[in-house]
């Protein structure tokens, strides 16, 4: 007998601990499959899987630092040794950051193209050959309306987010003859502590678009995954967001991201250190950086 038939399939949730992430997992566990619940709290972890087990469901909690280079093979292990092969991956973990490109500290910006990209990437393309040799699985990544412009004040956020987009719609298009479906969501805010951790939530841009469940997107993520949809965008407000950065000009649509994301208090982005409402702002008007 081959690895392949006395392995169990599994589902792997990233970003397990909270969010969006607990959601998938408490939907995909209704399923009936085993879910392995990862992320780098484990004390989070540990409720999410008595939640599950408590509602009949099979779990396994896995604390891993997605930042390291070694998480992927980690997660292998970890998934060998208790008899499990992963069949569906969901890769909801990451984190943003609201301010200038100046302002902000730039080991924190890195950090994350290290979970949001990286560590993403690593465990795609890792598991990812295992799912197409088998013909069944998947794996299903999320981005955001982010995905589809660029975002001042949150820079490297949008862009992390772009790249998610990107990696999997290609991925779809490469798989979609084998039985494997890579799906990519794209929610606009949610209601978790992202938005509060972020800063985002004091940001007009996050207060202007009305923000969705955590049990909502994950409900129309893992509909859509097992429909074999490339792209699932949950609610009305977040497509229409994203019909107006297809529509408008990237001249007009810059600015118009940067003024909903700055508040007068912020540091401004010249790097003065003072706050924005009085430095660059009082002295043009339409924003300094801004409407550049």
């Amino acid at each position: 007998m081959t690895s392949h038939e006395i392995s169990r399939p599994a589902i792997v949730v990233v970003g397990a601990s909270r969010g969006i992430g607990r959601a998938i997992a408490e939907l995909a566990a209704r399923d009936g499959a085993p879910v392995v619940l990862v992320a780098r709290s484990i004390d989070g972890l540990h409720v999410v899987e008595s939640a599950i087990k408590q509602a009949g469901g099979e779990a396994f909690s896995l604390s891993l630092d997605l930042a390291s280079n070694d998480a992927a093979r980690n997660l292998e292990a970890f998934l060998s040794r208790q008899g499990l092969i992963c069949d569906v991956l969901v890769n909801s973990a990451g984190y943003g950051l609201r301010g200038a490109a100046t302002a902000l500290p730039s080991a924190d910006q890195v950090g994350m193209i290290d979970v949001n990209i990286r560590a993403l990437a690593d465990l795609t393309l890792h598991l990812l050959p295992g799912m197409v040799a088998r013909r069944r699985g998947g794996i299903i990544n999320l981005a955001s309306v982010a995905s589809f412009t660029p975002g001042p004040y949150m820079a490297m956020y949008y862009a992390s987010k772009a790249f998610v987009r990107s990696f999997s719609e290609a991925l779809y298009q490469e798989t979609r003859r084998t039985g494997v479906t890579v799906t990519c969501v794209a929610p606009g805010p949610v209601s978790t502590e992202f938005l509060e951790k972020s800063g985002a939530n004091r940001a007009a841009l996050f207060k202007v678009l009305p923000k969705a469940s955590s049990e909502y997107v994950a409900t129309c993520a893992w509909r859509g995954f097992k429909a074999r949809r490339r792209l699932v965008i949950p609610g009305i407000s977040a497509r229409l967001a994203i019909l107006m950065a297809g529509v408008l000009p990237t001249a007009a649509l810059l600015p118009l991201v940067g003024r909903l994301q700055l508040r007068g208090n912020d540091p401004c982005p010249c790097g003065s250190g003072k706050q924005l409402k009085h430095c660059c702002r009082a002295g043009h008007p339409k924003g300094g950086t801004a409407s550049a």
